[in-house]
């Protein structure tokens, strides 16, 4: 398997729409007209499933951390670059799917797979500041932002310079995805986890 080959079955497999397949499969309706019309778990959540938005939670994540494998698995000369560069690429095809007219989700769970995939370290720090921030703050977005951006951080502190600034790109990748969010949070109306307006 090329490089090449690697970052298009990468893209292919996260832009699998998860949220929007089981949503239509189990009678929730149409995910893009329910809530904020986002593909995520959290959007998900608002169907009333709970389980649906857990599944969606975990197959996201999935896609980011089986791209990892991959990698490895075909391409184990490439090593850290060829890993990062794999799930990068699926992230990119959760956020960006062809399929969806390049309309996806926000990243932050497929982020979360592919940090656990790279080292379990990384993705567990990154997992319990966003349960925390989330469970304090009550606020999905928040959590999942500052989730993310602490992904970079702890790969430098825990000796991995390539996930480090991989990372880093794909945080700026989720607080561009956030930016409606983001301007909700300045003008204090961003809604809480728990409301039917919520729209992180």
């Amino acid at each position: 398997m090329t490089i090449f080959l690697l970052i298009a079955a990468s893209y292919l497999l996260g832009s699998i729409p998860f949220g929007i397949l089981l949503t239509r499969a189990f009678g929730a309706g149409d995910l893009r007209q329910i809530g904020s019309g986002n593909i995520g778990a959290t959007n998900v959540l608002r169907t009333g499933r709970k389980s649906l938005a857990a599944a969606t939670l975990v197959l996201d994540g999935a896609k980011g951390a089986v791209a990892v494998l991959l990698a490895r698995h075909f391409l184990p000369e490439l090593g850290d670059q060829g890993a990062m560069i794999a799930g990068a690429a699926a992230m990119i095809g959760h956020c960006y799917p062809v399929w969806l007219k390049f309309r996806g989700g926000k990243g932050v769970a497929t982020m979360l797979g592919l940090s656990l995939a790279l080292a379990w370290p990384i993705g567990a720090i990154f997992a319990l500041l966003w349960i925390d921030v989330v469970a304090l703050i009550r606020i999905s977005s928040l959590g999942g932002m500052a989730g993310a951006v602490s992904a970079p951080i702890a790969a430098l502190a825990l000796g991995y310079p390539v996930y480090a600034i991989g990372l880093a790109g794909l945080a700026i990748v989720v607080l561009w995805r956030h930016r409606e969010n983001i301007a909700r949070l300045r003008a204090g109306t961003e809604p809480r986890v728990g409301r039917k307006k919520d729209a992180a």
